[in-house]
């Protein structure tokens, strides 16, 4: 069989212990916490109150720019208030809709209710996503309605479906792809019809046989669709690198999959797209995977957005004294250091681990274990380096570092999965994008006021 892979990756333990669990559905709630933000770009503004009764599938968060996503209620119930949280993403507080179920989980009217829709253009499609408030579902989480609808001159020919799951331990879209395997297709031939793209691929790593023939019988050979298989490794879902593994096209740096003709969207993204345009159902729940060693009974989990973290710890018997929850995989997932967490439309996994990682962040010892795995080709080493020279006050180390590669990095973490040395070169790579998101910000921000002034100038020549 030839598999399609791209250069570099690594191959960590797969630990894949809830691939033949399938998916249980968790009890809803008596209440809710459902953040404002869950995508990328502004979170989205509040639209109930105190008090207030809401239904099913109602939207409680109206999108808030260009990039932002609608946000629904679970279930139906009462508005408990407005709630500050911990953004489980970045760490910092946000706003959420507390909601107390009335027990009876009734949709709101003309929601969950079938619909034509083979004949629907591509701004109907997309309508229809947007009013779901449908996300990519693989942790990046950028609204789908503007995945859709690519900038003017960027034509887009292939849509490319991540069936992956590259990630150790995560098995929803796993079994999202044994149970809903129809549902994925429609929304890859939804996906098509809103771009006008010819083909349409769902890419699958080889270790899922299962799930490729699942697939490959739903799609058939009509509408351009088709199902890829892929050598398993990581991070072999990340975008990047499937468009070049699939496509042999490189999206350039700084650039969009729509660079090359290429859209990807993940499995339970597709699924979500689905539901959204046949059957008027907006995101209000996901599959995720509860596992790790402190788990003692890890499984694949259908949950309602907003449910407390503490109720699938419960459910998978997540022993106490853990030393680290990770909510996503262990490589790109992010550490949390509470448990008082909810889940959000990107959470595709938690996982309870009994012993921390620990990174030691010794002396490089120029190896070249880093280079030669990872699946950017650039140097992570000379950028971790770069990194420290900065924190010991080197300006110049960003720009040095940008020229370098820094924002080819994907961050997936291969390079410090196999450094001796465990050095944080994630964490310094990272630090290094973070200023220069700043510093960015503040040149634009002295460049408004230099405007400011200048129009104040002309101003006082006219009077």
């Amino acid at each position: 069989m030839n598999r399609a892979t791209y250069p570099g990756g690594v191959h960590p333990p797969e630990n894949k212990w809830t691939a033949e669990s399938e998916i249980e559905t968790i009890p809803v709630s008596p209440r809710f916490v459902v953040p404002l933000s869950q995508s990328l770009g502004a979170p989205s503004r509040p639209v109930v109150s105190e008090g207030e009764t809401v239904r099913k599938g109602q939207m409680i968060g109206r999108p808030d720019g260009f990039i932002s996503a609608a946000v629904h209620a679970p279930t139906s119930g009462t508005v408990a208030g407005l709630e500050r949280i911990i953004d489980s993403a970045t760490g910092r507080q946000t706003d959420a809709v507390a909601i107390e179920s009335d027990g009876l989980d009734a949709w709101a009217e003309g929601l969950g209710e079938p619909r034509e829709w083979q004949n629907l253009d591509a701004d109907a499609i997309r309508e229809a996503v947007a009013a779901a408030g449908v996300v990519g579902m693989g942790g990046a989480t950028f609204p789908t309605h503007v995945k859709l609808n690519p900038p003017k001159g960027k034509d887009v020919d292939t849509i490319l479906i991540n069936g992956a799951e590259c990630e150790p331990y995560l098995t929803c879209d796993y079994r999202v792809m044994l149970d809903r395997a129809q549902d994925i297709v429609t929304g890859l031939r939804l996906c098509m019809m809103a771009t006008g793209a010819e083909r349409g691929c769902i890419c699958i790593e080889d270790n899922k046989p299962a799930a490729i023939a699942c697939l490959q019988e739903a799609a058939g050979a009509r509408d351009g669709c088709s199902v890829r298989v892929f050598e398993t490794k990581y991070p072999q879902g990340a975008e990047k690198q499937l468009i070049l593994a699939c496509l042999g096209r490189e999206v350039p740096t700084g650039g969009l999959p729509a660079d090359v003709g290429a859209l990807v969207q993940n499995v339970q993204t597709a699924r979500a797209i689905a539901d959204a345009v046949t059957r008027n159902v907006p995101l209000i729940e996901r599959v995720l995977t509860v596992s790790g060693d402190a788990a003692g009974a890890p499984g694949n989990f259908r949950v309602r957005i907003g449910t407390p973290i503490a109720v699938l710890l419960e459910k998978a018997e997540v022993q106490d004294g853990f030393e680290e929850l990770i909510l996503g995989g262990p490589m790109m997932g992010k550490d949390q250091f509470t448990t008082d967490l909810y889940v959000t439309k990107g959470t595709s996994g938690v996982l309870a681990m009994r012993r921390a990682a620990i990174y030691d962040g010794g002396p490089c010892i120029r190896c070249g274990a880093c280079v030669r795995y990872c699946p950017s080709q650039v140097n992570p080493s000379r950028l971790s380096i770069l990194g420290e020279s900065f924190l010991d006050g080197n300006l110049d180390a960003i720009d040095a570092a940008i020229d370098a590669g820094l924002m080819d990095c994907i961050l997936c973490g291969a390079c410090a999965y196999v450094c001796p040395s465990r050095r944080r070169i994630v964490h310094l790579i990272e630090m290094m994008r973070g200023e220069r998101r700043k510093a960015l910000q503040r040149r634009r921000e002295k460049q408004e006021a230099r405007k400011a002034e200048l129009k104040r100038e002309v101003e006082k020549v006219g009077d």
